[in-house]
Order: structure tokens, then C-alpha cells, then sequence
């Protein structure tokens, strides 16, 4: 059991990293250096990094399912054994998943049909949804990473949420 936990754990930390980690990327890095290209060259760029980044994502989303529901019923005996910081991130995680599939089936695909008719107005206009979603899910990937680090540190919002939280 311990063997299956490790991997459970250290996978759903590599998916967590490349999720989170590549949403800072395309936002803090990315994001400022492409400002100064033209349009004709920022918005496919933006559509081919996509291109590449989403099937990670993909991954990462299935692998955190996976693993940290695997992790919760088999490794620590379902959600009324496991503390509300792990209700928390179950809960960011899934608004994250959600966000993340607005984007790749609306915003992403309305870009790259833009992109296909050379239509930078309309695909600059995506762009800019996405952007403004991708800092949303970055925020809260960064806040979910701040729970699971400190959660179980949480002494106090333990014994407030226990009732309704019950062993």
C-alpha cells in the first residue's frame, strides 16, 4: 500500500507542477515577451503553444482525478477521514477543471477558428478571455498549492469545521 501511495502522491505532484507551473509560464514569461509582436505572429504563436500545452493539461487533469481519489478512498478510507483542507483542494481543483474546460472547448476553439480566417480582431478577442481565465486558474492552482502545503497545519479551522465534517 505504501509503494502505490508514493506513486499516487508523486504523480499527483508532477501533474499539480506542469498544470500550475505552465499557466505561470504562459502568464508571467510568455505572456510580457509576446506583447511585442504583431498580431499575425503573437496569435498563432498563442494557438501553437496551446497547441502543445493543453494535451499536458489533459494528462495532468486526468492524473489528479486519478490519484487524489485513489489517494482519498483507498489510502485514507473516503472523505469523512480526511481533513477539510483536502474537501478544499477538492473543491479549487474542480473549479479549476471546469474553468480549464470553458476554455479549451469556447475561447481556444473560437482562436483557432479565427486564426484560420485571419480574423486577429476576432482571435485577439479570444486571446484576451483566455488570459483573463488562465490568471484565474493560476491563482487558484497557487492557492490550492498553499492549502495542501499548509492544511494540515490548520488547527483552527479544524476544530471549526468539524461538526459539520464528522469522523
Amino acid at each position: 500500500m505504501q509503494t502505490y501511495f508514493s506513486l499516487a502522491i508523486t504523480l499527483h505532484l508532477l501533474a499539480a507542477v506542469v498544470w500550475v507551473g505552465g499557466m505561470f509560464f504562459a502568464y508571467m514569461a510568455l505572456r510580457p515577451a509576446a506583447q511585442t509582436l504583431e498580431p499575425s505572429i503573437r496569435l498563432p504563436l498563442w494557438s501553437r503553444t496551446f497547441a502543445y500545452f493543453f494535451p499536458w493539461v489533459w494528462v495532468a487533469v486526468l492524473l489528479l482525478l486519478v490519484t487524489g481519489y485513489w489517494m482519498i478512498f483507498a489510502a485514507f478510507g473516503g472523505f469523512t477521514r480526511v481533513g477539510v483542507y483536502v474537501h478544499i483542494m477538492q473543491a479549487l481543483g474542480i473549479i479549476m477543471i471546469m474553468i480549464y474546460l470553458h476554455i479549451f472547448f469556447a475561447p481556444y476553439r473560437r482562436m483557432k477558428l479565427a486564426l484560420i480566417t485571419h480574423d486577429f480582431i476576432e482571435a485577439g478577442k479570444r486571446l484576451g478571455q483566455i488570459r483573463k481565465l488562465i490568471a484565474l486558474n493560476l491563482s487558484l492552482g497557487l492557492i490550492t498549492i498553499i492549502v495542501a502545503i499548509s492544511g494540515k497545519n490548520w488547527g483552527l479551522v479544524e476544530i471549526i469545521l468539524t461538526p459539520l465534517y464528522p469522523p
